[in-house]
């Protein structure tokens, strides 16, 4: 797996992975990450395609669902303790 860009963000990390003919699109945010894979023949342009398909909208919905990963990982916690 190879790095091939990464888009700068104020509330999280985003890296664009290349891998056996696809993109892995991974957030991190503190401990908990998302990755997304996309097929190289069903992205346009490339890396830029990447950036294109990463819109304000779909952002906002990943740190939407960091908050819920954060929340469900404490909710668990306090029950293990």
């Amino acid at each position: 797996m190879r790095i091939l860009a990464e888009l700068p963000h104020p509330d999280c990390k985003i890296s664009i992975f290349g891998m056996n003919q696809k993109y892995i699109i991974k957030f991190e945010q503190g401990t908990l990450e998302q990755s997304y894979k996309l097929a190289e023949t069903d992205v346009i342009g490339g890396v830029n395609g990447i950036f294109e398909f990463l819109d304000e909208t779909f952002i906002k919905q990943v740190l939407v669902n960091f908050a819920n990963m954060r929340m469900n990982f404490i909710a668990a916690y306090q029950r293990y303790e």
